[in-house]
């Protein structure tokens, strides 16, 4: 009995001396907590969460998504992301499996704790011992969350301390089905993907509802350890866990015994999806959607300037908006609907590359010496259908795009636009007999010969440079560079305003997507229309931002234009673009060769498209054979012929008569 007494008592003791020590540890981590500013450290990170997760709202949790951009057809054209491939569904179109799986697999006890589960702590440690391996996780999916959204991943014991603060406030300040939302449209699946449909389309192709039910918790095995379970490094060992995770839903009545058998003896294997590359359809897209960005935003675009500083100034303030809208685009998660038809695309790529496939040579980069760049518009809706900058092969990045980014030397393609059209409107008509004659320090003709009197519709087609020179220098060049720079063509000097630009002496140049626009005004009776391939674009969740708004701007009066059509189409009859009729298609346009054959182009169009090709070196240098009724008279050619290969023939629109003035008395009735 006494024996009894006695040990009872010294298990009091026992308890009493634990306590006292364990008293004593307490205030000496106090002490030290205190003492050595760990009180303060840990009220700022409080603090610190407090006004993060106050600060924070839906469009926190969105911030980084990938932006998509599609062709005429609905086609995808280019998929846009930053560092992250991120694309966000609501909480209602994430599949109930997926929901049940991740909560049963990474936090069992979300719906019951308020952001930290110390049980669940405990629950990890201890399968971990019982597996051989972490199979389920020590943090909650709230502390998972408030570590992807708002903190590093380094491991410090403050990363972790603010961790569980931010996860306190995110459960006070969101529902937990907004909770699971956020992190399921932001937890990493390893290889890029960040978010279940970012996922789904990765590794399958295809939307995440329209996965079968293993294809679904094959992707929930990812998230624990996305470098373990990456299904393209370790497929077996992601399957392997797949196969636990529909263990557990089974054995918690989450899914039948027939799902559960379906879905385990399902094999599962991820997709290659084609990296969508469109080379230069794609960098103009991007260039014209984040204008269309700017623009949204209120920024006024020029191309006129009143002297060098106001220019350095716009530059300035364009470069920093550009760039900031810039990266906008690959973050946004927007929708771009383009007018691009990737058919047109690949066919005008086609042409430019057969048609120069001789040349072989490269530069120190590898990339081709000889170049093309060619642009369609849709006349009908003055939108850009195809655009290519260059051509084809296979380089790391993107290449420079000729179409918008290259401004060479016009040649004579530029005599229609700054010469005829004006002297058409001047009082000239296709009939008006002009002089073919040698100028003193004036140009000569590019065949050398001279043929005196003619017509102005001869002059046109058989490209006289020594009449366009003349009509010029009586317009005066400034009348004559007005007409580009009210259609904004962006690199025009003041030097410009001189004769040699009659026959395409810049100093800078131009660009085929400007020759392209100009003529096309031609076509649309004077009436231009900027071009941009950007019909629209909508945030993720389809609402309208921008939308294209193609107004016109008269330029050239509606006769003179028909009349300029009329002496094009003989260019192509009997003229330097003989030979490249579109069959029953009326079709109008211009060649134009510079000095030593640098540069060649031919411009064209016919009611339904104006298509522009230039061929030359990035370097300007000689092409043997060169001029604007060789290469780019058949690139064309070609094209415009593929795009006319199922269009009914439509006339132009026949001139008004000039005014006949009466010579003599109508007879007596």
């Amino acid at each position: 009995m006494k024996s009894k007494k006695k040990t009872r008592s010294q298990k009091a003791w026992g308890f009493l001396k634990f306590q006292i020590v364990l008293i004593l540890l307490v205030i000496a981590a106090v002490a030290y907590y205190y003492a050595g500013g760990y009180a303060a450290k840990i009220s700022h990170m409080r603090s610190e969460a407090v006004s993060l997760v106050a600060r924070s709202s839906e469009e926190t949790f969105r911030q980084s998504q990938t932006s998509i951009a599609y062709d005429a057809n609905g086609e995808v054209l280019s998929v846009l992301k930053g560092e992250k491939d991120v694309y966000y569904i609501s909480y209602e179109d994430i599949p109930i499996y997926i929901k049940q799986a991740i909560v049963s697999t990474e936090d069992k006890r979300f719906y019951k704790h308020q952001g930290i589960d110390y049980r669940g702590v405990l629950r990890a440690v201890v399968a971990a011992v019982q597996e051989g391996e972490p199979t389920q996780g020590g943090s909650t999916i709230t502390q998972q969350l408030a570590r992807t959204i708002f903190l590093s991943n380094e491991r410090t014991w403050e990363r972790k301390v603010e961790e569980m603060y931010i996860a306190v406030e995110l459960e006070k300040k969101y529902s937990k089905e907004e909770i699971l939302e956020y992190y399921l449209n932001n937890v990493y699946f390893a290889n890029g993907y960040y978010g279940i449909e970012a996922a789904s389309q990765g590794y399958f192709g295809t939307d995440v509802r329209h996965l079968s039910l293993s294809q679904m918790i094959y992707l929930c095995a990812i998230p624990n350890n996305p470098t373990l379970y990456d299904p393209k490094v370790n497929p077996d060992k992601t399957a392997a866990r797949r196969d636990r995770i529909l263990k557990t839903m089974l054995d918690e009545k989450v899914i039948s015994e027939a799902s559960y058998q379906m879905a385990l003896n399902e094999s599962v294997a991820t997709v290659e999806t084609a990296k969508v590359r469109n080379d230069y359809a794609e960098t103009y897209t991007y260039y014209c959607a984040t204008r269309a960005l700017m623009e949204q935003e209120g920024f006024k675009f020029r191309t006129v300037f009143d002297d060098e500083a106001q220019e350095k100034e716009y530059e300035k303030s364009y470069d920093q908006a550009y760039k900031e809208c810039n990266a906008r685009l690959f973050t946004g998660g927007y929708r771009i609907y383009t007018s691009i038809d990737l058919k047109a695309q690949e066919q005008l790529q086609a042409a430019v590359d057969k048609e120069l496939a001789s040349f072989t040579e490269t530069n120190e980069e590898g990339i081709f010496a000889l170049q093309g760049a060619a642009v369609c518009i849709d006349n009908t809706t003055g939108m850009v259908r195809a655009i290519v900058g260059g051509r084809k092969q296979d380089s790391e990045g993107y290449t420079l795009n000729r179409a918008f980014q290259s401004f060479r030397q016009p040649g004579s393609a530029i005599k229609p636009l700054i010469v005829y059209t004006p002297a058409l409107e001047r009082g000239y008509t296709p009939d008006t007999v002009v002089v073919d004659e040698p100028i003193e320090g004036g140009p000569e003709n590019g065949d050398g010969s001279y043929a005196g009197a003619i017509s102005l519709r001869q002059a046109v087609a058989l490209s006289k440079n020594t009449v366009a020179w003349k009509i010029f220098d009586e317009i005066t060049p400034s009348a004559g560079i007005a007409y580009l720079k009210a259609m904004g063509f962006s690199r025009l000097d003041p030097n410009d305003e001189r004769l040699p630009a009659s026959v395409g002496g810049f100093t800078i140049g131009v660009s085929p997507l400007e020759m392209a626009k100009a003529y096309a005004a031609i076509e649309h009776n004077g009436g231009y229309r900027n071009p941009t391939c950007i019909i629209k674009i909508t945030d993720a969740e389809d609402n309208v931002i921008w939308q294209a708004e193609q107004t016109e701007t008269v330029v050239y009066k509606e006769n003179a234009c028909r009349e300029m059509t009329s002496m094009l189409q003989s260019v192509i009859a009997v003229g330097t673009g003989r030979g490249y009729a579109l069959g029953d298609m009326p079709c109008a346009g211009k060649t134009g060769t510079t000095n030593d054959n640098k540069d060649g182009w031919f411009v064209g169009y016919t009611a339904y498209y104006t298509t522009s090709v230039w061929v030359g070196y990035d370097i300007p240098r000689e092409v043997a054979g060169l001029g604007g009724g060789t290469y780019p008279g058949r690139i064309w050619h070609d094209f415009m012929l593929w795009m006319h290969r199922d269009k009914t023939p439509v006339d132009f629109v026949t001139p008004i008569a000039p005014y006949q003035p009466v010579t003599e008395e109508p007879e007596a009735a």
